[in-house]
């Protein structure tokens, strides 16, 4: 039922003295502009970070110290390449024959050139054919790997990055768009006393006005410290202090009008981090399996003695070894596991590919509906509450709607804008989402 701001039982005259001057506020109030958009603030000077997304990542690709040891771990395997193919180091044998002296009837001595013979000898092990280049296939194979789970470290951090950043970048506009709902509260809760001093409104509209600009500063303070939280986020990504200042985020890239979901699964098949990764994992599984399987062939060794006794001619002995491979039960075992390990790793690469795929299924539904989402939220239900919040303050200015509809069409427009801001971020995660399980770079 609608409140009639003045009541019947005053003369006709004195009621239109009272509405002229009310009417008039009420007529100014309509027509005057609601306060501008908030404009993001300029960006800091210097070296301050938080303005964009990209420059978040680039400080974290050389500051982050959990991608710092990913790297260092890839660059570690790639150095065992060169001594994977290297010979084994040699080894040099001193033997003292007779080091009693029993046959010269002297003193025990350890001293060589003192003894009945001093035998000097070098030995060289030497690896089957085609080991030594098995044993750097496999290393080069495993540095492989360990450079592909430093690419999926890397696309991880970048997608938490980018998402921390999103949520901060709409913390701040939701703390703009609060603001600026406060300040029109505030506008109404001016007008409102104004009209209730006038006796035009109960007093019940007043305090409603102060109770909605109450709960917006509550709002306000809630948003504040979300705001701080998010900053908090990024700045631990950024292995910087929690309280580091950061610039205002400026606005993001516009949204792709369309993702085509046939092109993005190759994509993601020819370039996911973590398919790459089960790729290379399936790499080192055979390259072991032919490692394990050349173990059925001997290993050999070369040694050079050169003899000399205590009383006689030095001469040289040249000894050649061969490892005889005879436990095969065990090495039989050992391909076997081999075989197993080589299966393994290739179900891992299926289900990483199956796994990117279903997720960037998922990631694809969420922006597509985002996308369709925001065309009706700023196509049309944007522009019909802000038309609803217009009439209506028109009308109160006329006395044909009570407060409560003046308050309740500003709500609805605050309320659209906000929802455009979550959808627009869960939009955008969702995109940040598809490019990392498509392979796209940061």
């Amino acid at each position: 039922m609608t409140t009639r701001c003045v009541g019947s039982h005053r003369p006709r005259r004195a009621r239109r003295a009272r509405l002229l001057p009310a009417a008039a506020l009420c007529f100014a109030l309509a027509f005057v502009p609601p306060p501008a958009q908030a404009q993001p603030a300029a960006a800091a000077p210097g070296d301050l970070l938080g303005a964009d997304v990209r420059g978040l990542i680039e400080h974290a690709r050389q500051h982050n110290p959990a991608f710092a040891a990913e790297r260092a771990e890839a660059d570690a395997a790639q150095e065992r390449i060169v001594p994977a193919a290297a010979l084994p180091d040699p080894s040099f044998q001193l033997e003292l024959m007779d080091f009693t002296n029993t046959m010269s009837g002297g003193s025990s001595s350890l001293l060589p050139g003192q003894v009945g013979e001093t035998r000097y000898r070098v030995i060289q092990p030497l690896p089957g054919w085609g080991k030594r280049d098995l044993a750097a296939q496999a290393a080069e194979a495993r540095a492989g790997q360990a450079g592909a789970m430093r690419d999926v470290a890397w696309a991880a951090l970048a997608a938490q990055l980018e998402a921390a950043w999103l949520r901060y970048h709409a913390a701040d506009r939701e703390l703009a768009l609060n603001r600026e709902a406060l300040a029109l509260l505030q506008g109404l809760e001016e007008t409102t006393l104004a009209r209730y001093r006038l006796g035009l409104l109960p007093q019940q509209a007043a305090l409603r006005a102060q109770r909605e600009i109450t709960a917006q500063r509550l709002a306000l303070v809630e948003l504040e410290q979300r705001r701080k939280g998010f900053a908090a986020a990024l700045n631990g990504l950024l292995a910087r202090a929690p309280d580091a200042p950061l610039a205002p985020p400026a606005e993001p890239a516009p949204l792709p009008e369309a993702l085509a979901f046939g092109a993005l699964v190759e994509q993601a098949r020819a370039r996911s981090p973590e398919v790459l990764a089960g790729l290379r994992g399936v790499d080192v599984a055979r390259a072991e399996r032919e490692r394990t399987y050349r173990e059925r062939y001997p290993d050999f060794s070369v040694g050079l003695t050169n003899n000399r006794p205590d009383n006689g001619k030095a001469s040289w002995d040249l000894m050649f070894e061969v490892m005889i491979p005879l436990q095969q039960d065990s090495r039989r075992a050992k391909e076997r596991e081999a075989e197993h390990m080589l299966d393994a790793a290739d179900a891992r690469r299926a289900a990483a590919e199956h796994r990117a795929a279903g997720e960037l299924g998922a990631a694809w539904a969420m922006y597509a509906s985002g996308r369709d989402s925001l065309r009706l939220l700023g196509g049309t239900l944007l522009p019909q509450a802000a038309a609803t919040r217009d009439a209506t303050r028109a009308a109160f200015a006329n006395g044909r709607v009570d407060f409560d509809s003046v308050l309740e069409a500003e709500r609805q427009l605050i309320e659209t804008r906000l929802r455009m801001v979550q959808t627009e971020l869960d939009t955008r995660l969702a995109l940040s989402e598809i490019e990392k399980l498509a392979g796209e770079a940061k």
